[in-house]
């Protein structure tokens, strides 16, 4: 049985997109689990849209193979709920696959079971995640991660990459891939959470280490390694990561690859120069090493965007 951890002012489609892959996966597989919701009071719940799903309590179960727990304006309270985090705990420690979408990972980590392990959330947690919970190894830009028994996946839709990463495991690359065409999605999503972060839109930085940013923009085609970074803001290495993150919600590579993609794209859209000119000026120095990181970022190369960009 998949059981969906839900709680006062969730966020429906936390619940709701991994319940509709389950339930597509169920047409194509002959031994699907039962999908059920459960909260801490059995009855309706109120998500943060007004509508209502109805859950069972909490009541042990040897049926539950697996748990997600939703996020929602209301994680506070499963997170800060003896009982429900009892419930989490006794699943995992009978290793039941036990997975987050959203700030659904505030449940987890108020569990204890991510302490030491890889992790992410919506990245617009990541700052506030990072500061509260040290002991965690976050990982800002992942749609979902898997360490052991315990997933978490970003923000919102992200539930529902999670979930076909679970019916993969469960049933198979092609139920996987039927319903990820039933359901009108890629079946692998490219990109990861940078592509929608307004935290990492760098191109007017500000904050701590704004100026930090802006001289790594103007200096593209140096190695900008984080001991360089460090180096120039004037900290330990290890410092200034656990830092930056802390402010940005991402690390410092990544920032720095945001920055030289940002800038790589509007060359190759603006102007005529050569691929392989782009890459050298913005210290991708590759193409394909460029081309790769378009590809994780937007989803496609730069001559693509470069022909998109002639015919607009």
């Amino acid at each position: 049985m998949i059981g969906i951890l839900i709680f006062p002012d969730f966020q429906l489609l936390d619940a709701a997109g991994p319940i509709a892959a389950f339930e597509i996966a169920a047409r194509f597989a002959s031994n699907a689990p039962q999908i059920r919701t459960l909260a801490v009071k059995a009855g309706p719940v109120r998500s943060s849209s007004g509508v209502e799903m109805l859950a069972r309590g909490l009541k042990p179960s040897t049926a539950i193979t697996t748990l997600i727990i939703a996020g929602g304006n209301g994680v506070g309270t499963p997170a800060t709920c003896p009982t429900t985090l009892d419930f989490v705990r006794r699943l995992a420690g009978r290793g039941v696959r036990v997975a987050s979408v959203c700030s659904g990972a505030y449940v987890l980590a108020e569990a204890g079971l991510l302490d030491g392990r890889r992790a992410t959330t919506h990245w617009q947690r990541t700052p506030h995640f990072v500061k509260t919970y040290p002991k965690i190894k976050l990982e800002p830009d992942q749609i979902f991660v898997r360490d052991g028994n315990i997933w978490s996946s970003a923000g919102i839709t992200a539930g529902i990459d999670l979930a076909l990463a679970m019916i993969t495991e469960d049933y198979g690359d092609e139920i996987a891939q039927n319903t990820a065409r039933q359901l009108v999605l890629y079946h692998r999503r490219s990109g990861g959470q940078s592509q929608f972060s307004s935290l990492l839109e760098l191109k007017t930085p500000n904050g701590r280490f704004g100026p930090l940013l802006a001289w790594a923009r103007e200096n593209l085609d140096a190695p900008l390694t984080v001991e360089d970074l460090a180096e120039k803001a004037g900290m330990s290495s290890r410092h200034f990561t656990r830092a930056f993150i802390a402010e940005t919600g991402t690390t410092p590579s990544k920032a720095v690859e945001r920055l030289r993609i940002e800038v790589a794209r509007q060359r190759v859209q603006s102007s005529g120069e050569a691929i392989e000119r782009v890459a050298e000026i913005t210290g991708f120095r590759d193409p394909e090493r460029m081309r790769r990181a378009f590809i994780r970022a937007f989803g496609q190369p730069p001559q693509s965007l470069r022909r998109a960009a002639r015919a607009g």
